[in-house]
């Protein structure tokens, strides 16, 4: 079967390797035919960071975790050959022609006609774990930072939740753009503007009752989110971290009262399928991220558009014959 591999820093290859026979995997082990799935922002480190020359190549499939396929062998009693599914890679990443699952982080899909679209189910999922830990956010001021794919899912879902004013910032405009289809009430492009000038001004000098940081990959935004946030306020950590150590405001978060949440990850067997349900039913529209499709076989192209916003990437969809 055909899997792209990740060879040097910014280069792919396609590669063959052996089909993955699930014979002597665990009983839960289900073998996923893939059909799409799509570029997220915590693939990029693998792709762009120089990692030592002793990793390289890395393993077949890296890293792609956002699929959708059908099921080709299954030692699940939940999943038969045949099913539709959305499902975490496992032992082979995803950016294969098969790939292996388990029963614990797969669901099946819900019908609906643009399967890119239910694909999103994936990173909404996890926009939806994190969202739970927030609590009543009727009536309240919410800002958040980076408008990539993440930010956008967040910016809706919180609007949906009943946030009062949803303010976005991003460097870049046409994610701004974005951000108003998906129900962003004020936009605010941090590279023109100070961004903590234009909140106070935004909500007449309340300030957010949260701050969702979605940057992450580097050290300065989530400092940032505390000139943005009230007393008493909450800051909501979803950025990757790439440094195991962050220099730290913490003078200021200590007398601000300020609540900070970090959040990674779903719970699959809840998030995964009321994402699919909010985007099947209109409750959500993922549309206006979805920017480019692109056959597997063009990965690279897709990673460098996604690495360096070309042509006003924002989520790039892999399609499989």
């Amino acid at each position: 079967m055909k899997s792209a591999q990740i060879v040097a820093p910014r280069q792919i290859e396609m590669i063959d390797i052996d089909k993955p026979d699930i014979s002597s995997d665990p009983e839960g082990a289900i073998l996923i035919k893939t059909y799409m799935n799509a570029i997220c922002g915590t693939d990029m480190p693998s792709f762009a960071l120089d990692h030592p020359a002793d990793a390289y190549p890395l393993s077949p499939g890296m890293t792609i975790h956002e699929c959708i396929g059908v099921v080709a062998a299954s030692k699940s009693d939940r999943f038969k050959e045949g099913d539709a599914v959305l499902a975490l890679p496992g032992r082979i990443g995803g950016l294969a022609e098969y790939f292996v699952s388990h029963e614990a982080v797969t669901v099946p899909l819900v019908e609906f006609e643009r399967k890119d679209c239910i694909l999103m189910a994936q990173p909404l999922g996890t926009v939806i774990w994190a969202c739970s830990k927030l609590g009543n956010l009727l009536n309240q001021d919410v800002v958040v930072m980076g408008q990539g794919p993440m930010g956008l899912l967040f910016t809706h879902l919180l609007s949906n939740l009943g946030a009062k004013t949803v303010i976005t910032t991003d460097l870049v405009d046409f994610r701004l753009e974005a951000s108003k289809q998906m129900q962003a009430t004020h936009t605010i492009n941090s590279a023109e503007v100070d961004p903590a000038a234009a909140v106070e001004q935004i909500t007449e000098g309340r300030m957010a009752d949260l701050v969702v940081e979605v940057v992450g990959h580097q050290t300065e935004t989530i400092n940032q989110c505390m000139d943005l946030v009230k007393r008493d306020g909450t800051i909501l950590a979803f950025g990757v971290p790439d440094d195991p150590t962050y220099a730290f405001r913490f003078g200021d978060f200590f007398r601000k009262n300020i609540r900070f949440i970090g959040s990674v990850g779903p719970d699959a067997q809840n998030n995964f399928p009321l994402a699919m349900d909010m985007i099947a039913q209109g409750r959500i529209d993922v549309s206006p991220m979805i920017t480019h499709r692109l056959p597997f076989t063009e990965v690279q192209r897709g990673f460098e558009l996604s690495l360096h916003k070309k042509d006003e990437a924002i989520k790039i969809v892999l399609e499989y014959d």
